[in-house]
């Protein structure tokens, strides 16, 4: 139950997509390079330059609803963090931010009506700027070496593990049921020459066939991925329906069938395959958590999803690629512990669903 409550956690998230982010910009990729390699929980002071005029009109063409979850929505505003600000005249005086590895600047005078784009006294202008030009802002979980918001791309990413899963069980599941189904039913020559083909697929490693098809594909990406990932791991389901046929195909029920003349793709998917539904349902469930696991080294490797796309395991190369520093730390731990819970979560629901429908398995403990 508590890696089910996980997963459903994570659909959520994955559902609400970038409603529910921080950092709301596509691939949650702003970057604010001033505010790299920050530690969690740190806390920003933010101010919001004025856009051009094609910006403004970019982001009023892509200002709904249904584009922000499905795109997220281009930055409003130029964003600089600042140490503190005053406001002098009519004038704002700004000091920059200065973390641990900037020089020192100057501090920087503009004029209230400029950052507002508003007429009125000076006292109106000056609560537009203390209530929407600067903002306050904390990172939760730090920022990255690009100065991007860690826990907006760590959320968003489990869009892409849950849609690498989704679409990797389903397409194995498919082609796995149609080669196992015919392999077990019809038996003879097209069963030797349909587990030949199952023995060779399943002789390659996994991570391999997937280079394999990527390579032939020509194409790397998240789609790439998934269409890759799910021709991997239909061998797994063919076995097994295969196995289950050989044993149903001479049932009491299926002879019955025949005698009454049905034809052999009604007996397969109407009486056979949905006597199955409990090893199928087991097998999904572990799919799902290898198809995870393999999209997250893929990731890590370079092969997968590629960048700014917020892939977990292509974060925990960027955090690799710290390894040696303070930040290098949390940015390997956090998406390695994301990675972790929801294989350990659908490992574990796979183990609660076998034993539901199979009680004579014993139950340790």
């Amino acid at each position: 139950m508590a890696g089910l409550a996980f997963i459903v956690l994570c659909t959520l998230i994955a559902l609400a997509g970038y409603w529910v982010l921080p950092d709301n910009s596509p691939n949650a990729n702003n970057s604010v390079v001033q505010l790299q390699k920050e530690p969690p929980g740190f806390d920003a002071t933010i101010l919001r330059l004025p856009p051009s005029s094609a910006s403004r009109q970019v982001v009023a063409n892509q200002d709904n609803i249904f584009t922000t979850w499905w795109r997220g929505r281009e930055l409003r505003y130029q964003e600089v963090p600042v140490s503190g600000y005053r406001i002098v005249g009519d004038s704002v005086v700004i000091e920059p931010y200065r973390n641990h590895s900037a020089l020192p600047d100057q501090p920087r005078r503009y004029a209230l009506a400029a950052l507002t784009g508003k007429d009125g006294s000076a006292e109106n202008q000056k609560q537009v700027i203390d209530s929407e030009i600067i903002t306050k802002r904390t990172y939760w979980l730090g920022t990255d070496k690009s100065g991007r918001d860690e826990l907006s791309r760590l959320l968003l990413g489990t869009r892409i593990s849950l849609g690498i899963g989704l679409v990797a069980v389903l397409i194995s599941l498919a082609l796995g049921m149609l080669v196992g189904a015919v392999a077990g039913y019809v038996g003879g020559w097209v069963d030797s020459v349909l587990m030949g083909v199952m023995t060779v697929v399943w002789s390659i490693p996994g991570i391999m066939l997937v280079i394999a098809i990527s390579l032939a594909l020509d194409s790397k990406g998240v789609w790439t991925s998934f269409v890759a990932v799910g021709l991997t791991m239909w061998v797994d389901v063919a076995r097994v329906v295969r196995g289950q046929m050989l044993s149903l195909r001479e049932k009491t029920f299926v002879e019955a069938g025949r005698v009454l003349g049905l034809p052999q793709s009604r007996l397969i998917w109407r009486h056979l395959l949905p006597n199955m539904t409990g090893p199928l349902i087991v097998l999904a469930t572990s799919n799902f958590a290898a198809a995870i696991l393999l999209e997250a080294g893929l990731s890590f490797l370079g092969l997968g999803v590629q960048p700014p796309a917020p892939s977990w395991g292509l974060m925990v190369n960027e955090g690799f690629q710290l390894i040696g520093t303070q930040a290098g730390l949390w940015l390997t731990l956090l998406p390695g512990t994301a990675i972790s819970l929801l294989v350990l979560s659908f490992n574990l629901l796979g183990n609660g669903l076998r034993d539901a429908y199979d009680p004579k398995t014993p139950i340790a403990g």
